[in-house]
């Protein structure tokens, strides 16, 4: 399992680069290895406000489809649209492959994440 320094996780295995006001969004190397080949990703619209565990979009990978939560609260300001027609570029390069950014509306949500080593022992839990 590949982790990144600098990067903060949520116990869904997203992972959330924090740049000023605002925030990348994609699915961590445990997630990504766990669901599999991915074949599709749904993507959020632009503008819309979602607060922290909302479901923000859905993969499919030849194994399951499993929901994307928002870790933290923002209005969406990018998607990847690479991913429409790559989906497997998650697969590929998990951490720079982005799914969404946003503006981060609410700060404080950012204290529920964990750092690298919080979430290396996160997983080792899991395993």
């Amino acid at each position: 399992m590949e982790t990144k320094t600098g990067l903060l996780y949520s116990n869904d295995h997203e992972w959330v680069r924090v740049e000023g006001e605002k925030a990348y969004i994609g699915v961590t190397d445990y997630a990504q290895h766990a669901l599999g080949e991915i074949v599709y990703v749904e993507l959020p619209g632009i503008d819309d406000e979602l607060n922290a565990g909302d479901v923000f979009g859905v993969i499919e990978s030849v194994k399951a489809a499993s929901d994307s939560y928002l870790p933290i609260s923002g209005k969406v300001l990018e998607v990847n649209e690479a991913l429409s027609d790559s989906p497997q570029l998650i697969n590929e390069d998990p951490y720079g492959s982005w799914i969404l950014s946003i503006e981060i509306t609410d700060k404080d949500s950012l204290d529920s994440l964990m750092n690298e080593q919080e979430y290396i022992e996160f997983c080792s839990k899991e395993e």
